[in-house]
């Protein structure tokens, strides 16, 4: 199965003409990047347009934080966070909303107020019924490589080949979710770049992410902001880590990223401009 187009509703991504950015809104008091600064329903609703307008392709919104050591929200949390959010965005931006969670129930929700992706941090390992709920809603699914659990994930991971095993953890979880009765068309992988990964293997990925194109689906990358790059800038924080973060999706997309997640949107475009520019001049 090979494809270079996601099309759905009234919405098409052609990964041939450019990456696409999948810009980042977290409704949360915990996230590693934000620290809750959109916590507040209205602020979520002012920023996620804000991201619109800056020129995201996607808006990817989550009400609960997956950082290491953070803590689980229930599902009716979940739900209070990120519905009337959602509800309040799909009428108000022209580009489609995801909802980031693992739970069947939050996806279903989130669908019914507007969400038009479902992406899965656990590839649908946590809460096998989202699978049937993207297959539905016949909407895109993003299925993420993860080792372990969020709050334990960063405890030493080791991996005998990272790529391979990612690789192949990926086409299971696609094969999976076609057999929920997710379309092949539909899916997209994440490698997930900080989830259960060190400092090297997270750069592995980055470079060698053609081994996971080779699979057909679409990847999106998600490295924005993410602890790695602040070891490179030698312990700067996250909000200082978006040039950084915007060379990371460039890189990504060169090496045939699809969709980058981020937080800078604006600047994460003119990274990919310049990328996507240089692939094609070299294709």
């Amino acid at each position: 199965m090979t494809t270079r187009c996601l099309a759905w509703d009234r919405w098409t991504f052609d990964f041939d003409q450019r990456p696409h950015i999948m810009a980042v809104l977290n409704i949360t008091p915990d996230s590693f990047s934000d620290g809750g600064e959109h916590f507040d329903e209205n602020e979520a609703v002012a920023h996620g347009f804000s991201l619109a307008l800056a020129g995201a392709d996607v808006l990817d919104i989550g009400g609960e934080s997956t950082r290491p050591g953070a803590q689980e929200v229930n599902e009716a949390e979940e739900i209070r966070r990120v519905a009337p959010v959602i509800r309040a965005l799909a009428d108000r931006v022209r580009i489609p909303i995801s909802i980031d969670t693992y739970k069947a129930s939050v996806a279903k929700a989130a669908i019914d107020a507007g969400a038009r992706i479902i992406n899965d941090i656990s590839a649908g390992r946590f809460d096998p019924d989202i699978l049937g709920v993207a297959a539905e809603a016949d909407v895109p699914l993003i299925l993420m490589h993860m080792k372990g659990q969020p709050r334990t994930m960063q405890q030493n991971p080791e991996y005998a080949d990272v790529v391979a095993e990612v690789r192949d953890f990926l086409a299971e979880a696609a094969a999976r979710a076609e057999a929920a009765g997710v379309r092949p068309e539909k899916i997209v992988l994440d490698p997930g770049i900080g989830f259960g990964k060190t400092f090297d293997h997270n750069l592995i990925l980055i470079n060698r992410l053609r081994a996971l194109t080779a699979l057909g689906y679409p990847i999106l990358v998600g490295a924005s902001r993410k602890a790695f790059l602040g070891h490179i800038l030698g312990g700067t924080p996250p909000k200082g880590r978006e040039t950084a973060s915007a060379a990371a999706a460039a890189l990504a997309a060169y090496n045939g990223a699809d969709i980058l997640r981020v937080h800078d949107v604006r600047r994460t475009w003119e990274a990919l401009a310049v990328a996507h520019a240089v692939k094609r001049e070299h294709a």
